[in-house]
């Protein structure tokens, strides 16, 4: 009776450590999203998401309220609390968010850069589109569409953010690898398509001859659309040229208003990004930079690659 007791016990005892013990193997992976809602971001984020709902994992996905650096510290540190495996973040600020990402690290979290770099803190890994190779492309593309001597309008992205900076960098190296004799309007903005429809405007009233506007995302274009629009311009007479290939810069395409876009994989970007930070939790090696790649989509193509990329589905011009 005593040993039927005694193994009774036992066997309660080791389902216990059991359930313990799975519960201990449970991987934990946060999230953290810079705020943003434009189509882009949607498939980023949905991308992560699909890669969250792996077996053994605890994904928990969490935003910036209005893409505020200050909230996004403070997600951080409450990651840190919680004592999570693994961070994959889209930083808003990749200088002001490195503070809380090295205590991360410090703690022993691994840290994954999604889409924009972290300056300033030794990450874990950083997955994202090569920009600089992608914008060179978009760079190389509109020098073959003007003269010596033509105006071409920019407008940037964030300048405070590496992805921004990456994206200006590549273009004006590509377009001046291939016509050095041009004049570059700049309009800055901070990935706000408002501003970049005002200051698109105000450029074309101080550059009427301007060939062609070059934009870091496709928000920009969709900017530069609605300003010359307002100017009274057709699709065509000015040409414009995206960044991203999410579903309105295609729908800008298919209207004939965008002529080329230097496309990125976007829902590659998040679904890579958290698998890699379950992989490093987990305590695989993985890279140090992952490039998720990108494409030049044209009107000859954009059939295609919306098709292959998955964004047609959030097309509207089919």
């Amino acid at each position: 009776m005593n040993m039927k007791r005694t193994i009774g016990r036992l066997a309660i005892a080791m389902a216990a450590a059991g359930l313990m013990a799975s519960a201990m193997a449970e991987t934990t992976v946060a999230y953290i999203t810079n705020g943003n809602t434009n189509e882009g971001w949607t498939l980023i984020n949905g991308g992560a998401k699909k890669a969250g709902t792996k077996a053994g994992v605890k994904f928990i996905e969490l935003a910036a309220e209005k893409g505020e650096l200050s909230k996004q510290l403070a997600i951080v540190e409450d990651m840190i609390t919680r004592k999570v495996n693994a961070i994959a973040i889209a930083p808003v600020d990749s200088a002001g968010i490195a503070p809380a990402i090295n205590k991360a690290l410090a703690a022993g979290i691994k840290v994954v850069a999604v889409d924009t770099g972290i300056t300033g803190a030794k990450i874990t890994s950083y997955v994202a589109t090569d920009n600089i190779a992608a914008a060179k492309v978009q760079g190389k593309w509109a020098a073959e569409q003007i003269k010596d001597g033509d105006t071409v309008i920019y407008v940037t992205g964030d300048l405070g953010q590496s992805t921004g900076q990456e994206r200006k960098k590549g273009f004006v190296d590509g377009l001046n690898a291939g016509r050095k004799n041009v004049k570059i309007v700049e309009v800055p903005t901070t990935w706000d398509q408002t501003m970049a429809q005002n200051g698109v405007e105000t450029a074309m009233r101080a550059n009427p001859t301007a060939k062609l506007i070059a934009c870091a995302w496709d928000g920009g274009a969709l900017g530069a659309k609605a300003a010359l629009m307002a100017a009274g311009k057709k699709a065509g007479d000015v040409k414009i040229a995206g960044f991203d290939g999410s579903p309105g810069g295609l729908d800008m395409m298919k209207q004939g208003w965008q002529s080329a876009n230097a496309a990125q994989m976007l829902a590659k970007i998040g679904q890579v990004g958290v698998e890699t930070a379950i992989a490093a939790a987990e305590g695989k090696a993985v890279e140090a930079r992952i490039d998720t790649g990108s494409f030049l989509v044209l009107p000859s193509n954009v059939d295609q690659f919306a098709k292959d990329s998955g964004v047609g589905q959030f097309m509207k011009v089919k």
